[in-house]
């Protein structure tokens, strides 16, 4: 079974949640303190993933960080229908792989926003959320005119991709960093669309309030 090594209010471990859920499959969660206990700095979970972040799974003896890459992973291995990963259309999985790095951008500026503001950690929360605008009127623009042909989905096609599952999480927690999403309306609608779909499951939790900063 497969071992995921999670914080319930991150965003990165909750798209693997997510996505495990719309696959279908059981997995086991190892909780870590992440705040305010700083659990994955600890040198046990170091010896696991050098990085000292999360999320990182273990399945069938491959230890695998990254958000990103363990979706790649899911998917390839998992999905027998090939919609999530279309390994057999090159273009697809192109703009797939370009959408992921996107999703590492929002990571960098709405995530980053939210643990200014609800971890204390010591950001610039102006450069932050200046940047998570940037990215997300590119984001609301290419879903409106891929509305225009049809398309419901960041990668054009019928069905959702990883790309879907990649950029949502840091999208609809980015109120929690004091980024509105009221300016965007084709990003209001894909976030419904993502919630109708089979196997959704919320994001349960809030951030913790408190005085104390985290080191």
């Amino acid at each position: 079974m497969i071992k995921l090594y999670d914080y319930e209010l991150s965003g990165n471990c909750y798209k693997l949640r997510l996505f495990m859920s719309m696959l279908g499959l059981e997995y086991e969660s190892v909780p870590i303190d992440f705040y305010p206990g700083r659990e994955h700095k600890s040198d046990w979970f170091l010896r696991i993933n050098p990085l000292g972040q999360l999320p990182v799974i273990e399945d069938e003896g491959l230890v695998l960080r990254d958000a990103q890459a363990i979706l790649v992973y899911l998917a390839a291995r998992y999905d027998t229908s090939r919609q999530w990963y279309p390994v057999d259309d090159p273009r697809r999985l192109g703009e797939v792989s370009q959408w992921l790095s996107f999703a590492d951008g929002i990571t960098a500026t709405a995530s980053a926003a939210r643990l200014h503001d609800g971890l204390f950690y010591d950001r610039d929360i102006e450069a932050c959320r200046t940047g998570a605008h940037r990215l997300f009127r590119i984001l609301d623009d290419h879903l409106w005119f891929g509305e225009q042909e049809g398309c419901d989905w960041i990668v054009a096609g019928d069905r959702p991709t990883i790309a879907d599952i990649a950029c949502f999480p840091y999208v609809i927690l980015s109120e929690e960093g004091g980024i509105s999403r009221q300016d965007y309306p084709a990003i209001r609608r894909w976030c419904d669309r993502v919630k109708r779909l089979p196997g959704f499951i919320v994001m349960s939790g809030v951030f913790p309030a408190g005085p104390a900063k985290a080191a």
